[in-house]
Parts: structure tokens; C-alpha cells; sequence
């Protein structure tokens, strides 16, 4: 069985959609995001083979492809769909690995009776927890591993995406008893090549090994 990591956030628009493209391309994997709320703009999909410069046969198609940028399990009620979490199956994909990328954080409902984290834990895969390193994410990165653990689902380590804050993440660390992994600064330009280079510079690919 090929690698297969689950990469989630403590919370939505952190750029885990970013550190998903830099890690497909550190690790030369394929890439799936399930679900993808909002069309109209470009897809975290297409940003992700953009930015890891991945080919088209790269990138798994999304299960569910909804219009509205929300919670999956509004923007599913307007488009008239019922999302079913017994069909979110990880794609096979031989001998490439494969990077999955959640929407929002652990709790984002996928219907009214599901939660991201409740298909999270029946696949069983190794989580990369992303943290802000902004303040407030002590708390939320806090309750993110303590949910995670409590499911007994795996934490494969915290990746921190922004600005250094040693204390914070120094605080995370340790409290929660997890690895760290790194830390992606903001990227002005925001570009495959930039994204590329601080990958390399601040991960490395054996990190990501279970």
C-alpha cells in the first residue's frame, strides 16, 4: 500500500490547501480533496497542481463538487445534494503516495449527523495536524489533538504555517505531546517556485514517514 497522509487544519483558511501543494510535491504524490465547496473561483484542486506543479494525472477529481464556498454541508443543501459519507473511499493509487486534503478543521459537518473527523476516523490514516502560528491557535490546536486522540486516530505531527512565534509553538508542542514537522512562512510571491524552495527548506520528505 502506498503512503497515504491526511492533511487537515485547526481551522479554515490557514493555508493547509498551500502546505497540501508542497508536500504533493516534496513527497511526489498524487493529490484528492473529497469534497470542494466553491467553484466559481479557482479550486483548491487546481491551486495545488499549480503550485506543486503537478500533472493532471496527479490530481484524484473531487467526489462532490459543490458552488457555494461554505460548510460542505450547507452549500450541499443549496446545490440539492446529499452527501454520503460511506462513499468517501481513498482512491488507489499504486506505488505514488497520496496527499488528502479536509475541508476547514475536524468538526466541519458534512451533513447533519456527520463530521469530517467521523470519516477521519474509519480510514484510520496518519493526520498532519496544520496550525496557524497566530494568536488563539494554542486553543485550537490544543482541542484539535486532544479530538484526534480521543478517536484514536494517528497524528503523524503539527505543521505550522505563518509567521516564527517560539513560544506558541513551543507551548503546542509540548503540551500536546506532538511532533513538529515544520514550519511554512507566508510566501510573497506566492509561486510553485517559492513554495518549492521553502518546502525544502523546512521539511523534509522522511518526516512524513509513519
Amino acid at each position: 500500500m502506498s503512503q497515504r497522509i491526511v492533511v487537515t487544519g485547526t481551522d479554515t483558511g490557514i493555508g493547509k490547501t498551500v502546505f497540501s501543494a508542497g508536500l504533493a510535491d516534496l513527497l511526489g504524490a498524487n493529490y484528492w480533496k473529497p469534497i470542494q465547496a466553491g467553484l466559481e473561483r479557482e479550486t483548491d484542486a487546481e491551486l495545488v497542481a499549480r503550485l506543486g506543479s503537478l500533472s493532471p494525472d496527479r490530481i484524484i477529481p473531487e467526489l462532490y463538487r459543490l458552488r457555494t464556498p461554505v460548510s460542505p454541508h450547507q452549500s450541499a443543501e443549496i446545490d440539492g445534494v446529499r452527501i454520503e459519507p460511506e462513499s468517501l473511499n481513498v482512491p488507489d493509487t499504486g506505488e505514488r503516495p497520496l496527499v488528502i486534503e479536509g475541508a476547514g478543521g475536524l468538526m466541519v459537518p458534512l451533513r447533519g449527523d456527520t463530521l469530517y473527523i467521523d470519516v477521519f476516523e474509519r480510514w484510520r490514516l496518519p493526520i498532519v495536524l496544520c496550525a496557524s502560528t497566530a494568536l488563539g491557535t494554542i486553543n485550537h490546536s490544543l482541542l484539535s489533538i486532544e479530538a484526534l486522540r480521543t478517536r484514536q486516530i494517528p497524528i503523524l505531527g503539527i505543521a505550522f504555517i505563518g509567521e516564527p512565534n517560539a513560544e506558541t509553538q513551543i507551548a503546542i508542542r509540548e503540551i500536546g505531546r506532538a511532533r513538529w514537522l515544520g514550519r511554512l512562512p507566508w510566501l510573497s510571491p506566492l509561486a510553485a517556485d517559492t513554495l518549492q524552495a521553502a518546502f525544502k527548506t523546512s521539511f523534509r520528505a522522511d518526516q512524513f514517514k509513519q
